[in-house]
């Protein structure tokens, strides 16, 4: 009727002939069902689960005669204690197992039901039963009983002691035995004095020293230690392994740097200044004997220090004194002058106080204060003379503070400030200044560190970029500020591609700008090159891809094939970058068409007019035109003359001012080291499949075209070393096969027929087959199905246990309100009755 509780299983196709069960299901229906079959099945089951309507004598081994009786008792108690000893309600924690005591219930014995009252009038006032005295102690009341002789206990038993006799008895026998200790320990004491007597008086006849000669007979070697002696010995004076400081992080590491840079600092700033540390520090007062040692909390000490000599009172307290404020007030600490003035005064009057003592054994008060004075006067000339020796002193050690690097930075603000912070100085103080900046400024140490140091190296790179823009380019320097650069870009990676990326956009948009203005771009100055060179140190240049590698990269090969060659200097360059390919690719053996090409047209001017044939030239090289013969050296004394040398960067800005002779060395150092890559990347590119076809042109332009003889010795074994890296390699081509596929076959139209058991599944195999799988499946089936009705069945149960633990817990609370409300009632009652007596 109601249509919620109703399931309509829909189908998909509705098929003519088939009878449909399941159409529609009622679950309420069919789930009160179930609850129904459960109370009349399973419902009586679990209620006589624990009735019988058979009596069966259950005891273990009654009708065995094999088992004697005692083991009968024995596994009784065992099987009864396993019974028991196991919960019956897993959910109960309250039930634990009942401790017993002589067959006795502990918790029945805790409830002292025996106990006889002290106030009740028997015989027996005061004293313990024997049955709970047997309980509780284990049979301990014979102790209470009177020794008598067995005759007597079997005719009468014993009357029980009173308490004054039980204490008497007890104190007396304490006594006995304490004094049966002490017997036996002072006979130990006898016996051993004894036996040390005895001891004394056999040893004197036991004894018997022998003489030297004997002892010299008996002498026997000592036997040499064993190889295993040796070795024990030696791994017992072996060092011992000591636990080592643990290892500071990075911060520690830095704040400990500053604060050395900070200290020594502040002792060159004093040396600077002439402040003598000695005189710093002050000399120890003198501590009589008597002295309590209870002002340590005084910053100073005003005692005066009073001493003599040859019999005449001597004073160097107020000298020193006077001393100090001198050279408090050179410092410039005019603030406690007051207070100077003060100790001065006190010290003046002290040493008047004293003065005015009564000393007997010394000469008259005039004679004692013009030997005083004439003191102070030579010790004041003394001190003068003192003074100008330690100033003459300090004069050298001041110049050279001054001229010695300070050792704490600040990170400088703008270029203009760096740069003027490493005018005139030498690389190694360059160096030693950057260094110290890193130290005195790390991340660690301060918030803004950071943005500060990443600041630093576009300052730095800006500065490399300067040196090498010069007239005469400073390399040296540029190699050693490459360390500190790349310290930097360890520390700032994500900083330090942004400055260089920047660089190659401008260095980029700079040529693309030229290009369109005037159809071709020159040769980038020596600081881009450098900064091409600096992104190989400073970045992985094997990767696939790498945000600033590629970029240069890309930027390389624009240079190849668009910067148009017409000078020697424009040579060098691009052999320069083609170097840089090969620096780069070394790893990652990645092909590059433009180092080839170049390389190509690099040989190819270095050729006459007429013999450039059997190759073709590519863009940035032309066939034909007036830098052909740029390499080309036909004078023989240079020929001759020519050693092989290595081509600095450098030389690109000294082209013009060099002689014939050295612009053909030169021309053939640029040969040799075109020679030199060819063989090199032979080598990088021999695992290509289209080696050879890659390397054809260069190897025409070598073995047809080159003008070999007329080469030095020299030239000739670079030429030759180069074309027989290109000639070893062997030709290694896989074919070219049709992949092998089956047949496919005709479409052919007859009716494949198909045996089907069941509706909708195919079967095959043969009738046992079948019926395996069939009864398989059955068996899935109704596996399913059982485990389904446990699970219900167990719910079922569950629900039964809980509502009877409901009911017992609604039945307990019952009875408890109602036993709380009968004695609230009888407490009514009587207080009721109280106060009707307080009114009677």
């Amino acid at each position: 009727s109601n249509p919620f509780e109703v399931k309509v299983n829909r189908q998909k196709f509705n098929i003519l002939g088939r009878k449909t069960k399941n159409d529609v299901g009622l679950p309420g229906v069919s789930r009160s069902k179930a609850i129904k079959k459960r109370t009349q099945t399973l419902l009586k089951e679990y209620k006589e689960r624990e009735k019988t309507n058979v009596f069966k004598d259950r005891r273990f081994g009654e009708y065995n005669t094999k088992i004697s009786p005692e083991e009968k008792m024995i596994r009784r108690f065992t099987l009864e204690r396993q019974q028991n000893y196991g919960k019956k309600n897993i959910y109960n924690l309250n039930e634990d197992e009942e401790l017993t005591h002589y067959g006795q219930s502990l918790a029945e014995i805790e409830k002292l039901n025996d106990i006889v009252d002290s106030d009740s009038d028997t015989e027996e006032r005061g004293t313990l039963s024997a049955e709970l005295t047997a309980a509780h102690f284990g049979g301990g009341g014979g102790l209470l009983r009177k020794k008598a002789s067995s005759e007597q206990q079997d005719e009468e038993e014993e009357k029980p002691k009173s308490r004054k006799e039980l204490i008497e008895e007890m104190i007396a026998k304490s006594k006995q035995e304490k004094q049966e200790r002490q017997s036996q320990r002072e006979s130990a004491l006898e016996l051993t004095e004894k036996l040390d007597n005895d001891w004394k008086e056999i040893q004197t006849l036991i004894v018997r020293k022998a003489p030297k000669s004997e002892k010299k007979d008996k002498e026997v070697e000592k036997p040499k230690p064993d190889d295993y002696d040796m070795i024990v010995r030696e791994l017992g004076f072996e060092m011992k392994a000591k636990p080592s400081e643990r290892m500071k992080t990075e911060e520690e590491l830095a704040k400990e740097e500053q604060a050395r840079l900070q200290k020594l600092e502040a002792d060159r700033l004093r040396r600077m200044h002439g402040i003598d540390e000695q005189a710093n520090k002050k000399k120890p007062s003198h501590v009589s004997a008597d002295d309590l040692a209870d002002g340590f909390i005084l910053d100073k000490d005003d005692r005066l220090l009073l001493s003599y000599k040859d019999g005449k009172m001597n004073i160097e307290n107020e000298e020193e004194g006077e001393k100090d404020e001198q050279e408090e007030e050179e410092g410039g600490k005019e603030d406690n002058e007051n207070e100077e003035e003060s100790e001065e005064e006190s010290a003046n009057e002290d040493e008047e106080d004293s003065a005015a003592d009564s000393h007997s054994d010394l000469e008259s008060d005039l004679e004692s204060e013009d030997e005083v004075a004439g003191n102070k006067e030579q010790k004041k000339h003394k001190t003068n003379e003192n003074e100008s020796q330690s100033v003459e002193e300090l004069d050298p050690k001041m110049e050279a503070a001054k001229s010695e690097l300070p050792y704490t930075f600040a990170v400088p603000e703008s270029y203009e400030t760096f740069k003027s912070l490493l005018a005139g100085r030498t690389i190694e103080q360059q160096l030693t200044i950057l260094e110290r900046i890193q130290k005195c400024n790390h991340p660690s140490l301060a918030a803004g560190n950071k943005a500060k140091l990443e600041k630093l190296f576009g300052f730095l790179l800006e500065y490399i970029g300067e040196l090498a823009t010069l007239d005469l380019p400073e390399l040296r320097p540029i190699d050693k500020l490459i360390l500190p650069l790349y310290n930097l870009c360890q520390m700032f990676p994500e900083a330090a591609s942004d400055s260089i990326k920047f660089i190659l956009r401008d260095a980029a948009h700079d040529m693309e700008e030229v290009i369109e203005v005037k159809g071709r771009a020159p040769f980038p100055g020596l600081d881009t090159l450098i900064y091409l060179k600096i992104i190989s140190l400073l970045f992985p240049t094997s990767d696939f891809w790498h945000p600033v590698v590629t970029p240069a990269f890309m930027y390389m090969s624009q240079l190849l094939t668009k910067c148009r060659i017409t000078t020697l200097e424009d040579v060098i360059k691009g052999l320069f970058v083609c170097c840089l390919f090969l620096e780069y690719v070394s790893l990652s053996r990645r092909f590059v068409p433009e180092l080839i090409n170049f390389l190509l047209g690099v040989l190819h001017i270095s050729l006459p007019k007429k013999q450039a044939q059997g190759y073709t030239v590519v863009h940035p090289f032309t066939p034909v035109g007036k830098n052909l013969e740029l390499l080309l050296v036909s004078d023989k004394k240079d020929l001759d003359s020519w050693r092989k040398q290595n081509l600095p960067l450098s030389i690109v800005t000294r082209l013009n001012e060099t002689s014939t002779t050295e612009m053909n060395h030169i021309r053939l150092s640029c040969l040799a080291l075109c020679f030199d890559l060819i063989k090199k990347c032979a080598v990088l590119y021999e695992s290509l499949p289209s080696f050879h076809e890659i390397m054809h042109p260069v190897r025409i332009l070598l073995t047809q075209c080159a003008p070999v003889k007329e080469y030095p010795a020299q030239m000739q074994e670079w030429y030759q070393s180069a074309l027989k890296e290109l000639e070893n390699k062997v030709k290694h081509y896989t074919p070219l096969i049709c992949e092998k596929k089956k047949p496919v076959p005709l479409k052919q139209y007859t009716p494949k027929i198909v045996k089907v058991l069941e509706f909708g599944r195919k079967q095959g195999g043969s009738k046992q087959e079948q019926e395996r799988k069939q009864l398989i499946q059955k068996h899935k089936r109704e596996l399913k199905g059982a485990i389904r009705e446990i699970r219900k069945d167990n719910q079922f149960l569950a629900r039964l246990q809980l509502s009877e633990i409901m009911e017992r817990d609604s039945a307990r609370k019952r009875k408890v309100k109602e036993l709380l409300g009968s004695l609230a009632t009888q407490e009514g009652e009587w207080k009721a009755m109280k106060r009707k007596k307080w009114k009677n």
